[in-house]
C-alpha cells in the first residue's frame, strides 16, 4: 500500500503497529475528550492501512503528563525500547508533538526509527526515517511544537505575572489565611486556629529560636490545612513540627504582604546523566511582587524582617553562633589567642570551662593553647560592659542612635518622594482614561496601556520603598533606651534574667572576646566590641582548690621539725600557738594534725621500734608501690604489726630485705626497672615533654619505646625523661622529618618555647 511517496511493505505489516496516546494535563484528560478520542481513533487507520488487529497495541500510560521531557514518562520509554528492539513497524500519532515536546527526545527516538527502519504515521502522512527530506519535515515539525510550548508557557507565565502585580492572583493560603466570599485574603474566623498562629509569634519571640518554639508548644495540638487529595481544603491538627514552625516564621503572607516569586524551579543533571527539577527559594530582592499591607496579618512587615534576621543570626552551619542555654557567657564567641581557634565551653564538676580543644585534635595546639575557668573571664567581661554602658557612654550612644535615626530618614526621603510622584502619575493617567468615551476603544486603548505602565512603575517605587525600610530593623525609642540603660546593672543581677538573655544582651555590643595566657596566674582578655573597638584586660587566674587549701610553708615546715618528737595533741597546740591554721583556715586538732601527717609523710613519735620501717619506706627502698607491700602483709608474705594510728610496722632485717628482693625478681607482676630515687633537676615528665615539642603524649610514649627518647620509670612506674638542650633539638628535629604530622602541626611544633 502506497501513502503519499512512502510505501508500506510486509516488513512493516509483520511487526507491531503502536499508537501513542498521549494528553498534556488531566484536566485534558477531563474535558477534552474529543482529542483523547481521535488518537484512540488511530487504532482503526492502522488497520485501514494493514495491520492485524493482534498486530496493533495502544500506549496510553503518560495521559495527563507534559511531553517537555522524558523524565517519568513510562509510555514513551516503552516505545523507545521497542523501536530500538526491532519489534515495531510504525508508530501511530495524531501529531508529532504528542510524542514529545523537546527536540532532544523526539531526535533520539527519530534516529532509532531510522535505524530500524520504523515508520511515523500522524494524520498529516507517512514520514520514511530513511528518507532525508521526511527526517527533515519531522525534525522541523519537532522544532515549531518545542517553541508552541514555550511560547504557551510564556504567555501563561505573563499572564499570571501581571495578575500578581496587582495582587489578583490566587493561590493556597498557608493555615489562618483564607478567601472571603468576594475574594479577598482575611484571617481565618476560627479562634483557635488565630490562637494558635498568634502563639507561634509569641514564643519566638520569647525563646529566639525555631527550636524553642517547639519546646513550648509542647504536645499541644497545630492546625494545618491540605490542599489536594480526599479532604482537600480541611482543617486537620496534629503535633507542631521544627519544619511547621520555620514555614510560619518565614512566610510573608503572615505579615499582611502579597508575594509572588518567592521560589523558582531549577533543572539540574546529575552524575548518572538524569535531569531532576527541584524547588529553591529565592533571595527577596528577586521576588516578582511585594505588596505589603495587602491583607490583615498577625505580625507587622518589621517583626517580620526581625524573626527572618535572627533565623539567619541561628544557623550555625552558616557560621553563625546563636545564644545557647549554660552558666558560660562568653559560649560561641571565646577565641584562642595564642593558635587563633574558636574555643569550646567544656562543663566540669558542674562549672563551665572555655578550652581550646579543637587545636589539640588537629595537632596544631600551641604551649599557650590552654584552658580557662569560665567564671575568670565572665566577670571581667560582664564588668566591662556594664561600665561601658553607663554615664558618657550611654549620652554618646543616645547621641549616636539620634544620629543613626536621622540619616535613616534621609535616606527613605527619596524614596518616599519617588512612590509621591508615581502615585500621582498613575492617578493622571487613571482619570484621562475615565475621561475617555468607552466607545472610542482607538483611544482607550492607548489609555489604558498607559495606565498598567504608569501601576507598574507605582509598585516598583512601593517595593524599593519597602526594602529600604526593611532592609535593618526599627530603632527603639530614645525613652526606652534611657529607661533601659539606668536599671541594666538591676536586670543583668535579677534572678529573672535568663542565661540566654544576658547572652543575647552581651552580644549587642560584644563582638568576640580573645584569651591569652600571660603567665601561669594571669590572663590576658581582649574584648572586640560591636563598634569595631578593642579593649584589653589583666585579671588574675583562679587558684585550684586544691592549692587554696593547701598547708603553708611554715605548717609544713614545723611538723618536720617537732612531729617525730610529739602526739598530736601536743602538736596541736603548738601550731595553733604560733597562730598557724589549716588550710581552710581553721584552727589545727588531732584529726587535721593527723591527716597532715599523713599527707607529708611524718610519723608519730614512736612508731617504728628499731629496725622497723613503714610501708612507704619499704616500697620507696625496693623500688614497688605501696599497694604491693601491703599485698604482701595481707598474704603472710610479709611479717608487720599494728603501731599507733593504726599503722603498720614492718621488722625489716637484711633477711627480710633479700628475700623482698628475690620476691621482686620472680614477679610477672612487678617492673624490674623501675628507679625508686625521686625526679632530678632536668628531668620532665612525658606530658611535660609532650606540651613544650606541642606534639601528643603517644607520641612521646613511641619515642621512649624505640629508644629514641632516654627515660627512667620513678616511683609510682611513672617514666622521667632527662630533657636537656642536646634531647630537645634531637626531638624537634625528628618532628621536622616526620611523615606522619600536617605540615602545620610540624610549624606549630617547632616554633621555640618558653616555660615548663
Amino acid at each position: 500500500m502506497v501513502r503519499g511517496q512512502v510505501k508500506i511493505t510486509p516488513s512493516h505489516l509483520s511487526r507491531l503497529g503502536l499508537v501513542y496516546v498521549r494528553q498534556s494535563s488531566l484536566a485534558q484528560v477531563r474535558d477534552n475528550t474529543e482529542s483523547t478520542a481521535r488518537q484512540y481513533g488511530l487504532v482503526e487507520e492502522a488497520a485501514r492501512l494493514g495491520w492485524a488487529a493482534s498486530a496493533i497495541e495502544v500506549i496510553d500510560a503518560d495521559l495527563g503528563l507534559s511531553g517537555r521531557s522524558a523524565d517519568n514518562r513510562a509510555g514513551f520509554k516503552e516505545v523507545v525500547a521497542r523501536v530500538c528492539l526491532g519489534e515495531v513497524g510504525a508508530i501511530f500519532g495524531l501529531e508529532v508533538s504528542r510524542l514529545a515536546r523537546s527536540s532532544a527526545d523526539l531526535s533520539k527516538l527519530l534516529e532509532l526509527a531510522r535505524l530500524t527502519e520504523t515508520l511515523v504515521i500522524d494524520a498529516d502522512g507517512i514520514y520514511d526515517l530513511a528518507d532525508f527530506n521526511d527526517r527533515l519535515l519531522l525534525g522541523l515539525k519537532g522544532q515549531m511544537s518545542e517553541a508552541e510550548l514555550h511560547i504557551l508557557a510564556g504567555r501563561l507565565q505573563g499572564a499570571k505575572r501581571a495578575a500578581a502585580s496587582r495582587g489578583d492572583l490566587h493561590f493556597a493560603l498557608p493555615v489562618g489565611l483564607v478567601y472571603d466570599d468576594e475574594g479577598a485574603t482575611v484571617i481565618d474566623p476560627d479562634q483557635e486556629v488565630q490562637a494558635a498562629l498568634g502563639d507561634v509569634f509569641a514564643a519566638f519571640v520569647a525563646t529566639g529560636s525555631a527550636y524553642g518554639v517547639v519546646g513550648a508548644f509542647g504536645e499541644r495540638r497545630f492546625p494545618k490545612r491540605a490542599y489536594g487529595g480526599s479532604w482537600a481544603g480541611e482543617l486537620r491538627w496534629g503535633r507542631l513540627t521544627y519544619s511547621r514552625v520555620l514555614s510560619v516564621l518565614s512566610n510573608p503572607a503572615y505579615a499582611g504582604a502579597y508575594v509572588f516569586g518567592r521560589f523558582a524551579s531549577r533543572r539540574v543533571v546529575h552524575p548518572d546523566a538524569s535531569v531532576h527539577t527541584r524547588t529553591v527559594e529565592l533571595p527577596r530582592a528577586q521576588w516578582n511582587t511585594v505588596i505589603l499591607d495587602h491583607h490583615p496579618g498577625y505580625i507587622t512587615w518589621g517583626r517580620f524582617c526581625e524573626n527572618e534576621a535572627r533565623l539567619a543570626a541561628n544557623r550555625t552551619n552558616a557560621g553563625a553562633r546563636p545564644p545557647r542555654e549554660g552558666e558560660a557567657l562568653c559560649q560561641g564567641i571565646v577565641f584562642c589567642g595564642a593558635c587563633g581557634r574558636p574555643m569550646g565551653t567544656r562543663y566540669a564538676g558542674g562549672w563551665p570551662y572555655y578550652e581550646c580543644n579543637r587545636s589539640r585534635a588537629d595537632h596544631t595546639q600551641t604551649p599557650g593553647c590552654r584552658a580557662v575557668r569560665a567564671a575568670t573571664v565572665d566577670e571581667a567581661v560582664a564588668s566591662c560592659l556594664l561600665s561601658a554602658v553607663s554615664g558618657d557612654e550611654v549620652a554618646l550612644a543616645l547621641a549616636a542612635a539620634d544620629e543613626v535615626a536621622d540619616r535613616r530618614e534621609r535616606s527613605t526621603r527619596a524614596a518616599e518622594l519617588a512612590v509621591e510622584r508615581a502615585r500621582y502619575h498613575a492617578e493622571r493617567a487613571e482619570r484621562a482614561l475615565l475621561a475617555c468615551e468607552p466607545e472610542n476603544r482607538l483611544v482607550a486603548r492607548t489609555f489604558e496601556n498607559r495606565l498598567e505602565a504608569r501601576l507598574g512603575e507605582l509598585v516598583q517605587a512601593e517595593g524599593a520603598l519597602a526594602t529600604q525600610r526593611g532592609a535593618s530593623a526599627p530603632l527603639p525609642p530614645r525613652a526606652d533606651l534611657e529607661a533601659a540603660a539606668a536599671c541594666l546593672g538591676e536586670l543583668w543581677e535579677a534572678p529573672s534574667t535568663s542565661d540566654r538573655d544576658r547572652k543575647r544582651l552581651l552580644r549587642t555590643l560584644v563582638s568576640d572576646v580573645t584569651l591569652r595566657s600571660e603567665t601561669e596566674t594571669k590572663l590576658c582578655i581582649g574584648v572586640h566590641w560591636a563598634s569595631g573597638t578593642t579593649e584589653e584586660l589583666v585579671v588574675a587566674r583562679r587558684i585550684p582548690a586544691s592549692e587554696q587549701r593547701r598547708s603553708s610553708p611554715e605548717v609544713v615546715e614545723m611538723l618536720r621539725r617537732l612531729g617525730p618528737s610529739m602526739d598530736n595533741t601536743t602538736l596541736a597546740g603548738e601550731l595553733n600557738a604560733a597562730g598557724l591554721r589549716t588550710g581552710t583556715g581553721k584552727a589545727f586538732g588531732v584529726d587535721a594534725v593527723r591527716e597532715l601527717r599523713y599527707s607529708y609523710r611524718v610519723g608519730p613519735p614512736g612508731l617504728l621500734g628499731p629496725g622497723e620501717l613503714t610501708t612507704a619506706q619499704v616500697a620507696a627502698r625496693l623500688g614497688v608501690s605501696t599497694n604491693a607491700v601491703t599485698y604482701w602483709i595481707n598474704n603472710a608474705l610479709l611479717e608487720a604489726r599494728r603501731g599507733p594510728g593504726n599503722r603498720w610496722c614492718i621488722p625489716f632485717g637484711p633477711g627480710v630485705e633479700a628475700a623482698c628482693r628475690r620476691r621482686v625478681a620472680a614477679s610477672p607482676h612487678i617492673r624490674p626497672d623501675l628507679d625508686a630515687a625521686p625526679r632530678g633537676e632536668g628531668e620532665l615528665s612525658v606530658a611535660q615533654v609532650a606540651h613544650r615539642l606541642g606534639v601528643k603524649p603517644d607520641v612521646v610514649y613511641n619515642w621512649i619505646d624505640c629508644r629514641h627518647l632516654p627515660a627512667r620509670r620513678g616511683p609510682g612506674g611513672r617514666r622521667y625523661v632527662s630533657f636537656s638542650p642536646e634531647v630537645e633539638a634531637a626531638c624537634r628535629q625528628r618532628i621536622a622529618s616526620s611523615c606522619h604530622l600536617s605540615p602545620e602541626a610540624k610549624a606549630q611544633s617547632l616554633q621555640p618555647t618558653t616555660g615548663g
